[in-house]
């Protein structure tokens, strides 16, 4: 095989060089997934100064949105296992960040349920990470903004319908 070959050289790569008439696919997702990294280490940098980490931060924020989940289910919208947010749990009511209560009619499940301290602690990881969305995706122009959030959820859904 010469350089000038038109064979592709990555088995895996699963579009042809010239499917895309922009950028390329990979080198995209390669970039994603290294802006990932930066923004997880600088958000887990902020919710650390307010005393959190970001399992923590994840559990408490998702609680104040929706308060009286299972730990099943808030596994489930945190994409963790189960046993992964029972020992987390477990700390936050230790910690008298979270409380279960039991479920009438359930004697194997409980709501869980912020505390004052813990809708506190999550109020102020919320308005950490807001600092940073602000002086960081906040700065690009609205119409950027815009295109991001619709180019997330075509990915998204595209994400979702695969099954390979």
């Amino acid at each position: 095989m010469t350089a000038s070959s038109p064979a592709r050289t990555l088995a895996a790569d699963p579009m042809p060089a010239d499917a895309h008439a922009g950028a390329d696919p990979l080198r995209v997702w390669f970039r994603f997934i290294r802006l990932h990294r930066r923004v997880s280490a600088a958000v887990a940098a902020e919710l650390k100064a307010v005393g959190l980490s970001i399992p923590q931060f994840d559990a408490l924020s998702t609680l104040s949105e929706r308060e009286g989940l299972t730990q099943q289910e808030l596994a489930e919208r945190l994409y963790v296992t189960k046993g992964n947010v029972s020992g987390l749990i477990d700390r936050l009511v230790e910690a008298g960040l979270v409380e279960r209560r039991p479920i009438p009619g359930d004697r194997r499940s409980h709501a869980l349920h912020l505390t004052e301290a813990g809708l506190a602690l999550a109020q102020s990881g919320i308005a950490a990470q807001r600092a940073y969305v602000t002086r960081t995706l906040g700065r690009l122009p609205p119409g950027d903004v815009d295109e991001l959030e619709r180019v997330v959820l075509a990915w998204r859904d595209a994400a979702r319908a695969d099954r390979g």
